[in-house]
């Protein structure tokens, strides 16, 4: 059986397609109870990071967004869009994991509906987009993927928030005094896919 340059090259890439349509944790590979497990962390994760937040009206600073997305990014996007829709189910039926503690069905009709709603979509965008290669071993896109996470999240809040407030309000509370924010959250995902990168590259020498 022959196999010529062609073939090689044929297969080198593939195998690098493969690769890249992969989560950084390669969760997807893994037997069922290793992801079950792994949906139970990042609920947890997103229920801590929830926790740390600075008080705003009518929607608080938190670090949600950014457990979102870079559990998304770690996960892929099946398994971090269902967790995030693990985390969110626990929230409706009243466990205290989302922001200040809060939990039941309130918060999915208030001003932070729209930010609610726009979590798992994020996380799936983000997770999509580290399959292929925009994950910390390729830091710049790892940046671009949480920017655009973010971005996203504020533009679908901000959309719940126009319903109820008007746009100005709603950019005036649910976007601009989140900009910072975003361009500081993204940052520090973008480091943490750095890491982990790194991470496995020496566990893989």
């Amino acid at each position: 059986m022959s196999f010529s340059g062609k073939d090689f090259q044929h297969q080198y890439h593939g195998d690098a397609r493969m690769a890249l349509a992969r989560s950084p944790l390669a969760l997807e590979s893994r037997p069922l109870h290793w992801q079950i497990a792994a949906v139970f962390f990042g609920t947890v994760a997103l229920a801590v990071a929830s926790q740390i937040s600075v008080p705003m009206v009518p929607v608080p600073v938190t670090m949600q967004t950014f457990a979102v997305m870079t559990l998304g990014a770690l996960y892929g996007w099946k398994l971090g869009a269902l967790t995030v829709l693990a985390w969110l189910g626990e929230a409706m039926l009243g466990a205290p994991v989302l922001s200040g503690g809060a939990g039941g069905p309130a918060p999915f009709v208030g001003p932070t509906a729209g930010y609610l709603a726009a979590f798992p979509i994020c996380a799936a965008l983000t997770g999509w987009l580290a399959e292929r290669g925009w994950n910390g071993r390729r830091p710049l896109l790892a940046l671009a993927a949480m920017g655009i996470g973010h971005v996203l999240c504020l533009t679908l809040g901000a959309a719940w928030l126009t319903v109820l407030f008007g746009f100005e309000t709603a950019i005036a509370t649910g976007v601009a005094p989140f900009l910072v924010g975003l361009a500081l959250k993204s940052a520090l995902g973008a480091v943490v896919l750095r890491q982990i990168a790194q991470m496995s590259g020496k566990r893989a020498e």
